[in-house]
């Protein structure tokens, strides 16, 4: 019994690779001070690889199937031991199995935003996030580029660089596209595909197959979506300075009035809220003027024009006004122009 386990402990009849769970991209064949026979079997199962390697040199690589390893399958490494004629038995090598399955919700994402050029709004910092799926395509490079003489290498030791990876060329993606960020947000799987085109060159290097890309969110920092929406809201009026005035003012007074309310924000509240209050009649006002504006008796115009008469504007709630004026100018929802008209305006109306 003591020669038997001697012998099987020093020659081995069968190489091959059952892989006990996810995750792992290479595993070496255990050794371990034993030598192949001449004959030996070489099992790859579906979905494998094996790399035979001398002397740290990449002879034979095998596909899926039963291998009888003789001089005629394996002629790199007959080649690189000098075998003229005979398979000289037994032999060392070291033998490495690569997984070729779908490697597959390996998530990527921007922590911080990064910044792209867009055609509508210039320079736009944005945030986006997803997931990829790869595997190997060449064993032979991935031994000499990534895993090496490891015993085994697992998807995670790779996580990092294939995210920096994706990170690095999201702006050549978008840039590739032509898409405006608008377009970029409702259009996430043309994105997905510029993206992979991107990317598949970078993981060909090392010898990757980018399988499949999704991108399941594209979105802009919380203080560039405050814009965006103020933006969107006075397209809806058809860029109507007026109208976005009395949407914005509609939209201000219950806030005022529930400052009001809770008693805390004292007179200053009181003010803002009756401000806000004959901002809204002023504008309630000359919407029923210009509804009026059409041909009626005398005494009838006289008293819409009556009706529509403005009515005093104190000069602390002209400076409320220009001061909200002044903020939407900063933020590049108001031109130079337009601001310099509706100061001009305001101005007019002090008594």
């Amino acid at each position: 019994m003591a020669l038997m386990d001697f012998i099987k402990k020093q020659f081995i009849d069968i190489i091959q690779w059952t892989e006990e769970g996810d995750g792992t991209l290479a595993w070496r064949f255990p050794m371990s001070g034993m030598e192949i026979q001449n004959g030996g079997t070489l099992v790859v199962r579906e979905s494998q690889m094996a790399v035979f390697v001398n002397e740290g040199q990449v002879a034979d690589v095998f596909g899926p199937g039963t291998h009888k390893l003789t001089t005629q399958t394996l002629p790199v490494l007959t080649y690189l031991k000098n075998w003229d004629k005979l398979f000289e038995s037994p032999f060392k090598s070291d033998v490495y199995f690569f997984s070729t399955r779908q490697q597959i919700d390996q998530k990527w994402g921007t922590p911080q935003p990064i910044t792209i050029r867009d055609k509508d709004f210039g320079a736009v910092r944005l945030r986006a996030f997803g997931n990829y799926a790869f595997r190997i395509a060449d064993p032979k490079l991935f031994h000499t580029e990534i895993s090496g003489t490891r015993e085994s290498y697992p998807v995670g030791d790779l996580e990092g660089q294939l995210r920096g990876l994706v990170l690095q060329n999201i702006s050549n993606a978008i840039a590739g596209s032509g898409l405006p960020f608008l377009d970029l947000a409702a259009n996430q799987v043309m994105f997905a595909d510029a993206l992979a085109k991107e990317l598949a060159p970078a993981f060909a290097k090392i010898g990757l197959q980018l399988e499949g890309m999704t991108v399941q969110n594209v979105s802009l920092p919380e203080e560039l979506q405050k814009i965006m929406d103020q933006k969107i809201g006075m397209g809806m009026v058809g860029n109507d300075m007026a109208k976005f005035m009395q949407y914005q003012t509609a939209q201000a007074i219950p806030k005022f009035a529930e400052g009001s309310a809770g008693g805390g924000s004292g007179i200053a509240g009181d003010a803002m809220g009756l401000g806000a209050g004959v901002a809204l009649g002023q504008v309630l006002a000359q919407n029923l003027a210009q509804g009026l504006q059409t041909p009626v008796a005398p005494a009838a115009a006289a008293a819409a024009q009556a009706a529509a008469a403005p009515l005093g504007v104190k000069p602390e709630e002209v400076m409320a006004t220009l001061e909200k004026l002044g903020d939407l100018k900063a933020k590049g929802i108001l031109t130079q122009e337009e601001f310099d008209a509706k100061k001009s305006e305001l101005l007019k109306k002090l008594i």
